[in-house]
């Protein structure tokens, strides 16, 4: 399994339900600058990086397993869609490595058509030559550790944006000091070690307390986003500005990161920098050749603007 794109929304789901199968798991190793580049090789100069890293991850488990899971994934529902890179995404693997005798192991999910998630898995497990018993209970067991993985992470989440709204209420030297960031990004970037990890040591180390739009409630977070927007199609972008909305009066600014050049991603970018006015916003685009190279000093000076600001910003006149 590529540690890459969604393996970081439905990690936990896929590897429960395989591993309830009696299958091993083979994750292939986090991101390093190796992976970048045998991936950036293997692509063509308008995929994005997230594609880039997905190909180079796929490159570090030949041999090490007899098969690579890459679904493909349309839709959750009428403008709840995926990008069409992952629709694709078994396509672009197949093609790429042709040559390399790559197995590959796929199922297609398309809740617009009646496939959801759980009968595209429990259809693929029949392929393995699991009974429905077998199948069925494989999904129950899976989904529930994916239930439990994403509210852990929430509660955790809401935990700490508690603590900070409490320090506020009754504010020292220090908690004026501090300053606090929405990392806004699809959790592919915003997690992967080598792109948004790099990003959120530099926030720690400047002091920065920082939450993470994924953590927020997918729920509530799409419901929120259709107060911003009815028509918008992304179901991950959808949940990146409902989370802004739900966080917006709790955080002190906002980073946007996005991997270049990703299309949904320039599009709501866009549209919250110029709708979501009143809140500082960071927007920050990574690619392949310099990655977070070059972002410490506009992180810095982002981080000094709000604490700027906290201490009261500033004054006109006399």
């Amino acid at each position: 399994m590529p540690r890459a794109l969604l393996h970081y929304r439905y990690g936990t789901l896929w590897t429960t339900f395989f591993e309830s199968l009696g299958r091993e798991v083979v994750l292939s190793a986090p991101t390093t600058k190796d992976i970048v580049a045998q991936g950036d090789a293997l692509s063509h100069d308008e995929c994005c990086l997230a594609s880039k890293i997905f190909l180079g991850h796929v490159e570090s488990l030949i041999g090490a397993c007899d098969a690579v899971f890459i679904p493909s994934i349309g839709n959750l529902g009428r403008f709840k869609m995926f990008c069409t890179k992952f629709q694709a995404l078994p396509d672009l693997v197949a093609n790429t490595f042709a040559e390399r005798g790559l197995r590959l192991v796929s199922c297609l999910v398309n809740e617009l058509e009646g496939v959801g998630m759980r009968e595209a898995l429990v259809g693929l497990a029949a392929e393995f030559g699991a009974t429905s018993h077998e199948a069925r209970r494989a999904w129950k067991t899976a989904s529930r550790a994916q239930e439990h993985a994403e509210r852990a992470k929430t509660a955790a989440q809401n935990r700490q944006l508690l603590l900070l709204d409490h320090a506020r209420r009754k504010p020292t030297g220090e908690e004026r000091a501090s300053v606090s960031i929405l990392l806004a990004a699809h959790p592919y970037i915003a997690h992967d070690p080598f792109l948004g990890g790099e990003l959120a040591d530099m926030l720690d180390r400047l002091g920065a307390t920082v939450f993470h739009a994924d953590a927020v409630d997918r729920e509530q977070a799409t419901r929120e986003s259709f107060e911003f927007s009815q028509t918008l199609p992304w179901i991950v972008n959808r949940e990146i500005i409902g989370a802004i909305t739900a966080c917006y009066e709790q955080v002190d600014g906002i980073v946007l990161m996005s991997a270049f050049p990703c299309g949904p991603d320039s599009m709501t970018d866009d549209a919250i920098v110029r709708c979501m006015q009143g809140k500082p916003i960071l927007n920050l685009t990574i690619d392949a050749q310099s990655g977070t190279a070059g972002l410490e000093t506009r992180v810095e000076s982002f981080i000094d603007i709000l604490r700027y600001q906290k201490k009261g910003g500033y004054v006109h006149g006399s």
